[in-house]
C-alpha cells in the first residue's frame, strides 16, 4: 500500500512584488507622515480615509502596466456579478467620494489622504505591487490660486520633514502651454479635438522619455521614428523638421528667470488661445507664490516638467531633490523626484456629468523616507524600550509594578518575558531590541530596597573603545533607591539624547 504523500510545507516568502515592514520602518514612516499631516492640517486640509476596495466601474480607466495592458489592478468578481478591485491610487476614490457626498461636503473640498495602494504590475528592483501614498487635493476650486497653494504647501512639507532649502526645487509647468505649442506645430485642431489624436499621443510619450532618451531620441520619435540598441523600431509622430523644432523649443524654453521663461513661452504659443491661457496661468501662479515669499530658490517655472501631461488638464508640478547621491555603479547623480501632481478637471465628471475643477499632489512616501535617511534626518536604528530584567521569577509582581511606573511616566518599557534562567541572554535580547537601559533587581537588591540601572548605550561605547580611566569617570551602571527608578531612567535618557 502506497504511503500517503506529505503535504509540502509552505515557503516562508511573501508573494512576488510584495514585502514586509518591520518596527523601524513603520515607526520612521509614521514620524514622517505625522510631520506631513501637521503641514496639511495647518493649511486647512481635512483627513479622509477611503475604502481599500472600489468597484472597477468607479476606478474607471485605471493605470495599466505597459507590459500587461489588460491588467493593472487586483480585481475579482463578486457574487452579484459586480467587479471590484483594490485601489490603485488615492485620487480615483476621492473622485467617487466627492461625487457621492458633494451635497454634504463644502466647496471647495480640501482633503489629504495617506494609505496603501496596490498595482498589479510587473515587479522589479525597487518596484513593488503594494506601496504607500500620501496625497493632498482641492476639489471645486477653478482658480490657479489652488495650484499655487499646493506648491507652497509642498515646499513647506519638504522643509518640515527635514529637506533643507537648497536641496530641493518645486518645478511648475502647464499642460495648456504644451497644447498651445502643439497647435502652433500643427498637431492640434481646437475645432476638431480628435484630429491628430494619434500623433499627439506619440508626441506626449516622446516628451515623457526626455530623461531616458535625450534630445536626439525625442527628436527622432517626433519625426519618422527611432531604432533602439536592440534593433527594435518605434514609429514616430511623423512631424516635419520645422514642427519638431517647435516642440523641442518648448522643452528647452527655461531661462535664467521666471519672467524670461514666461516671455519665451509667450513666443512659442503665439497665435494659440489655449497656449496663451496656460502661460498666463503660470504667470499668476508665480505672482501668488512671490507674494507669500516663495521665490525661484524654492519654486520655479520649468517647461521641462512633462511627466503625466497626458493625464492633467492645466498646471503640473514636481518636487525634485537636488542633492547628490551615488547610483548602483558609483556614479554621482541628483536624488530626483519625490512628488508630483497637477490639475485634473475631468476626473469627477465621470460620475456627475459636469466638469468639476480639481488639483492635487502625491508624495512618494518610500522615496522621501529614503532621502531623509540619506540626509541623516532619520535615525538608522530607532531606540528600543527600557527592559526590566527578571532575576527572580517570584518577584514578577514587583517587576510589573516597575514597568507600570515607567509607562505611566511616558517611558517606553517592557518586562523580559522569555526564559529568565540565563541573565546574559536577557542582555542579548535588550541589545537586539536596541534598548537604552536595563533595570536589574535580584533578591539582594529587593531586600535592601535598591535597584541596578544599566546604561546600555554607554556600556557598549566603553566596551568598544574607552580606556579604564574613562570608565571610572563615567560609570555605566548605577545603584539607586527603588523609589528613584523613574527619575534616574529619565536622567540617563536625557544624557543619551544629548550625546
Amino acid at each position: 500500500m502506497a504511503k500517503p504523500k506529505k503535504t509540502p510545507r509552505p515557503k516562508a516568502l511573501p508573494p512576488k512584488g510584495f514585502r514586509d515592514y518591520f518596527g523601524a520602518d513603520v515607526t520612521e514612516r509614521k514620524h514622517m507622515l505625522d510631520g506631513i499631516a501637521d503641514v496639511y492640517h495647518r493649511y486647512g486640509f481635512e483627513a479622509l480615509e477611503t475604502s481599500g476596495v472600489e468597484t472597477v466601474e468607479a476606478l474607471g480607466k485605471f493605470l495599466p502596466d505597459v507590459d500587461r495592458p489588460n491588467e493593472g489592478v487586483f480585481a475579482w468578481q463578486e457574487d452579484d456579478s459586480d467587479w471590484v478591485a483594490l485601489r490603485y491610487d488615492l485620487t480615483a476614490p476621492l473622485a467617487r467620494v466627492y461625487a457621492q457626498f458633494r451635497n454634504d461636503l463644502p466647496t471647495p473640498y480640501r482633503r489629504y489622504a495617506m494609505g496603501t495602494v496596490w498595482r498589479n504590475e510587473k515587479p522589479g528592483p525597487g518596484r513593488y505591487r503594494q506601496f504607500y501614498q500620501c496625497d493632498a487635493d482641492t476639489v471645486g476650486a477653478p482658480s490657479v490660486a489652488a495650484d499655487a497653494e499646493i506648491c507652497a504647501m509642498l515646499s513647506d512639507t519638504l522643509e518640515t520633514v527635514g529637506i533643507d532649502r537648497g536641496d530641493y526645487i518645486v518645478r511648475v509647468n502647464n499642460r495648456k502651454v504644451l497644447n498651445g505649442v502643439m497647435e502652433v506645430a500643427g498637431v492640434l485642431d481646437p475645432s476638431d479635438p480628435d484630429k491628430f489624436i494619434n500623433e499627439r499621443g506619440i508626441v506626449l510619450r516622446a516628451i515623457d522619455k526626455l530623461d531616458r532618451l535625450g534630445t536626439d531620441g525625442v527628436r527622432a520619435l517626433l519625426g519618422e521614428g527611432r531604432k533602439d540598441a536592440s534593433g527594435d523600431f518605434t514609429k514616430g509622430a511623423g512631424l516635419s523638421a520645422e514642427q519638431a523644432e517647435i516642440v523641442m523649443g518648448f522643452m528647452s524654453a527655461k531661462r535664467d528667470t521666471g519672467a524670461l521663461t514666461v516671455a519665451r513661452l509667450h513666443e512659442l504659443v503665439r497665435g494659440s488661445k489655449v497656449g496663451a491661457d496656460g502661460v498666463n496661468e503660470l504667470e499668476t501662479i508665480a505672482t501668488l507664490l512671490a507674494a507669500q515669499g516663495y521665490n525661484s530658490d524654492r519654486i520655479e517655472i520649468d517647461p521641462s516638467v512633462v511627466r503625466g501631461l497626458g493625464y492633467y488638464t492645466g498646471p503640473v508640478y514636481e518636487a525634485e531633490l537636488t542633492f547628490k547621491i551615488l547610483d548602483e555603479k558609483g556614479r554621482e547623480r541628483d536624488f530626483g523626484s519625490v512628488s508630483g501632481g497637477g490639475r485634473y478637471d475631468d476626473l469627477v465628471k465621470r460620475f456627475t456629468g459636469q466638469e468639476v475643477p480639481a488639483t492635487g499632489v502625491s508624495i512618494g512616501v518610500d522615496r522621501l523616507l529614503a532621502a531623509l535617511r540619506m540626509k541623516g534626518q532619520v535615525a538608522s536604528i530607532p531606540q528600543g524600550p527600557v527592559v526590566v530584567t527578571v532575576m527572580d521569577k517570584s518577584q514578577m509582581p514587583a517587576y510589573q509594578t516597575m514597568v507600570a511606573e515607567l509607562r505611566n511616566a511616558g517611558i517606553r518599557s517592557e518586562v523580559y518575558l522569555g526564559n529568565p534562567k540565563n541573565f546574559g541572554n536577557q542582555l542579548k535580547y535588550a541589545d537586539k531590541r536596541h534598548s537604552p537601559i536595563a533595570v536589574i533587581m535580584g533578591g539582594d537588591e529587593a531586600e535592601r530596597g535598591v535597584i541596578q540601572i544599566k546604561d546600555l548605550i554607554l556600556g557598549a561605547k566603553i566596551a568598544e573603545n574607552a580606556t579604564l580611566e574613562e570608565w571610572k569617570e563615567r560609570p555605566s551602571q548605577y545603584e539607586v533607591p527603588r523609589g528613584d527608578l523613574v527619575a534616574k531612567v529619565r536622567e540617563i535618557l536625557a544624557e543619551q539624547a544629548s550625546d
